[in-house]
């Protein structure tokens, strides 16, 4: 992947490149996706912490999405006291589509490409975006990853799979989940422990509930455990993030 364009995410597996994109994004629609990170998204500099930023984007998720839109500016805020934050938006929805950002260093930039964005119907493709994790760390340092979702239609063990090798790699993987639907809760949680990362759930009519897990997410991004432990004291979902990652490995 290129450092200031955005581009698909590898294949689903078992799509052939000439089937039909039922559900899939028009072009005009990805042209102009394309164009945006292109003008909006680039490398951030310095000692920033990078975060990759992914949500689930299939139909159901419109009204999270735009809650993580409205909420993602406090990330940048909050990891400002310990180097900045390098955020790299990932999404999936419709018939194979998952696509990645540039790494961005502002909000208003982020801002610009999540709103050009539209949910629609699909399944999940949560293996497509630990690969993208995965893969994206051969070429830049990745400290961590979140992701934003409330189900799981994929095979456990694949999963598991990957996260372990996240894990190996140190990158910590905070899953956030909406609802609690069980399937996902399992492998949200599982993804979180192989990782050495966190698990948790968040309502989606109390939007600082997702805020103050985001932030937590942030601040080991940009400064490692020492900034989550400067909001644990006033933030008990941060506090309940360092408990995980505590348990985690044990």
């Amino acid at each position: 992947m290129t450092r200031e364009t955005d581009k698909a995410v590898g294949k689903a597996a078992g799509v052939s490149p000439n089937a039909p994109q039922a559900g899939h994004s028009a072009p005009g629609e990805i042209d102009r996706f394309l164009g945006a990170a292109k003008q909006l998204a680039p490398l951030a500099t310095g000692q920033a912490g990078r975060l990759v930023f992914a949500l689930d984007a299939t139909m159901s998720r419109q009204p999270t999405w735009d809650l993580a839109c409205s909420l993602q500016a406090r990330m940048f805020e909050v990891a400002a006291g310990s180097g900045g934050l390098a955020v790299q938006l990932v999404y999936f929805r419709g018939f194979a589509e998952c696509r990645a950002s540039g790494w961005i260093g502002e909000p208003r930039r982020l801002t610009g490409l999540m709103t050009q964005i539209a949910c629609e119907g699909g399944q999940t493709q949560i293996s497509r975006v630990l690969r993208h994790v995965r893969d994206e760390a051969r070429a830049v340092p990745v400290r961590a990853f979140v992701f934003v979702g409330d189900a799981m239609e994929e095979d456990v063990d694949t999963l598991a799979t990957l996260a372990g090798e996240l894990g190996l790699r140190g990158i910590r993987g905070f899953m956030f989940q909406e609802g609690g639907d069980p399937a996902a809760s399992a492998a949200f949680a599982s993804i979180a422990r192989l990782t050495g990362g966190a698990y948790a759930r968040f309502d989606a009519t109390a939007p600082g509930s997702l805020l103050d897990l985001l932030r937590g997410a942030a601040a080991y991004a940009s400064g490692g455990r020492e900034a989550m432990l400067k909001l644990a004291g006033a933030s008990p979902a941060v506090k309940g993030l360092l408990a995980a990652m505590d348990g985690g490995r044990r």
